[in-house]
Order: C-alpha cells, then sequence, then structure tokens
C-alpha cells in the first residue's frame, strides 16, 4: 500500500514539475508593434533563455477589450503598445499589474518611466517638424504653436486626426497650454493644410519631395527608415527634408514625445518569464538592437541612438508625465472633431 502511495505521488511530483518546466519555457505578448525588428529581439531573448515568446498582433484598443473579456483566464503576460495613452486606458480598465524589478528600473531613464510602474518604456521617439531643404529656412521654424501662424498657409502636411499619435500630440497641448488654447491653436492648423489628411507619415515627408507642401509633422525614427531604405523614391524622400525640434528656447518645455511601452498583465500565467523579458528588451544589448533597426530613441540612457539620428542634434524633452497623453485623450478627440481636422 506505501509502495502504491509513493509511486503516486511520485507520479504527481513529476506531473507537476513537467507544468512547471512548461510553463517557464514561454512567455505570451498581446502586441501592437508592428516593426521587423520585434522579431529579432524575441529570437536573440529565446536563444539566451530558452524561452519562447508567442505573439498576438492587432491594434491597442482590440487588445486591451480582449484582456477585458478573457478575465483570470487570458493567455497573455504582456501588454505592447506605441502609445503611453493606449498604456493609461489598460491600467483603467484593470488590465494590469504592478512591474516590481529594479534591474527595469535601473536600465530606463527615470522621466520616461510610470511613476505607478504599470509600464515600462523600450524606446521612445519625438513628434517632430520636418522641412523642405529647398524651399523652408531652419530658422523659419521655432514651436508647434507656431504651425498656427499664416505663414504656414496651405504649407502643412499632417495625417488624419484618427492617428494615435496626433491625438498623442493634441493631448500634450491640452495637457499644457489647457482645451481653449488647443482649440484655437488647431483652428488654425487646419487652415494651413496644403491637403486633406491622409497617408501615413512617411508619406507626408514623400509629399513634401513631389512639391505638394513644405512642413509636415512626422514622428522622427520615420525618417531614420526613409534614409537607410534601399528604395530610392524613400531615400529621396528623406533627403529633401530636415529634422527640426520644436520648443527649444531656454523657458519653452521641449519638444513632444511618446513612448513604445510594455505592460505586465493582471493575470499573467507567465510573470517570472514576462519579467525577464522586459529586463531583456531595457538592456543595452537589446536598445542597441532596436536604436540600430528601427531608429528610435533608446529607453536606456547607456545607449546612444543610431549614427542617423544622432545627426539631427540633442534636443530638450517635454517631461509632461506620460500618462497625460491619456488622461486627456477625449479633450484631444473632441477637439479634432470640433476644428474640422478629418
Amino acid at each position: 500500500m506505501k509502495k502504491i502511495i509513493f509511486i503516486i505521488l511520485t507520479c504527481f511530483t513529476l506531473s507537476c514539475n513537467t507544468k512547471s518546466d512548461k510553463e517557464l519555457q514561454e512567455v505570451n505578448l498581446y502586441s501592437q508593434r508592428h516593426y521587423s525588428v520585434d522579431e529579432k529581439q524575441y529570437e536573440n531573448f529565446e536563444k539566451k533563455t530558452g524561452i519562447k515568446v508567442n505573439v498576438v498582433k492587432a491594434n491597442a484598443d482590440e487588445l486591451i477589450e480582449r484582456l477585458k473579456n478573457e478575465g483570470t483566464n487570458s493567455p497573455a503576460d504582456l501588454f505592447v503598445t506605441v502609445d503611453a495613452g493606449k498604456l493609461y486606458n489598460a491600467r483603467k480598465a484593470g488590465v494590469l499589474q504592478k512591474i516590481i524589478s529594479e534591474k527595469v528600473n535601473d536600465n530606463v531613464r527615470e522621466e520616461l518611466r510610470d511613476p505607478d510602474e504599470y509600464w515600462a518604456p523600450i524606446t521612445y521617439r519625438s513628434r517632430v517638424i520636418v522641412y523642405s531643404n529647398e524651399r523652408v529656412k531652419k530658422e523659419d521654424l521655432t514651436t508647434y504653436e507656431d504651425l498656427a501662424s499664416p505663414k504656414w498657409k496651405n504649407k502643412l502636411l499632417v495625417r488624419s486626426s484618427s492617428n494615435a499619435y496626433n491625438q498623442a500630440l493634441m493631448s500634450s497641448l491640452v495637457a499644457n497650454l489647457g482645451i481653449e488654447a488647443t482649440e484655437k491653436w488647431s483652428s488654425a492648423v487646419v487652415n494651413n493644410f496644403a491637403r486633406d489628411p491622409k497617408g501615413s507619415d512617411r508619406d507626408q515627408v514623400k509629399a513634401i519631395a513631389a512639391g505638394q507642401g513644405d512642413i509636415a509633422i512626422v514622428n522622427s525614427y520615420y525618417i531614420g527608415l526613409l534614409l537607410s531604405s534601399d528604395k530610392e523614391e524613400e531615400l529621396n524622400a528623406g533627403n529633401s527634408v530636415s529634422v527640426f525640434f520644436p520648443n527649444q528656447g531656454e523657458n519653452e518645455r521641449g519638444s513632444h514625445i511618446n513612448i513604445s511601452a510594455i505592460g505586465l498583465t493582471k493575470n499573467s500565467p507567465n510573470k517570472k518569464n514576462a519579467i525577464k523579458l522586459i529586463e531583456y528588451l531595457t538592456s543595452e544589448e537589446a536598445q542597441e538592437v532596436y536604436v540600430n533597426n528601427s531608429y528610435e530613441y533608446p529607453a536606456n540612457p547607456s545607449v546612444d541612438p543610431s549614427q542617423i539620428v544622432k545627426n539631427w542634434g540633442e534636443f530638450k524633452i517635454d517631461k509632461l508625465n506620460l500618462n497625460a497623453l491619456g488622461e486627456y485623450r477625449s479633450d484631444a478627440i473632441k477637439i479634432f472633431d470640433r476644428t474640422g481636422w478629418k
């Protein structure tokens, strides 16, 4: 009888260990990111740790809704997005938990962190102004606010108001200037459009190259991607413009930034593995891969940007708490609607 009990207990223990070992060998991501560099990072992490990274891709709102619906049955360990506002929404939806890791805190710039530790930045980017090398002088540009000036009538290119990058910029303006001033700004900016908003950030740069406008609002890393492209049209477009960081004056707040960041899901079934992956993605090794492939800025202060990005010079960032990009999002969307920004 004792022998039978021992065998049963042994089998049970082995079964549990097998399950535990299996859990230790994977981590599941719900990701909004669509960059090829990510696959390279996950492959490197798997080679280094033996932990397989499984990825489900969709837009951020869909992924948040999925996490809510799945509840405690969710297989997701991590939620990855390209907008701090979406992480703010995820936290409000109750689908994230705090990331407790000294290593992560040591790895990333303090001004980029969530003060409440519900997400960690992977990279950041600035929403910059790019201008035609042929038709615009650098000294003509100053601030985001100046884009409302009549001197830019029929010269400004930008994508639609449904884009999260524009929504984040508008949210930052609401946070810094207030609703009334931001709405006045938006109305004037709409009057300066060279055409109705359409296309991607790359398309705005191509439109400058084609003479359809003189300046555009774009994410910084798209210029790096154009300048490193093996497609002649994209390379020519990238070389036709220069990068300008707005609001750099002594008493000005700095250029708007947004982050690509990662949150730990509330019901993560592989929490230890999830934190290991966050620690890896914020490490110097992984950050070097990001900056030299996606041309984003590193969240880790020990890593330099790529040479292409360095060539634009250093800039002062707006140190607004990045959660404000979610907190003021509904106000920003209402301003877009009221001012006719399509």
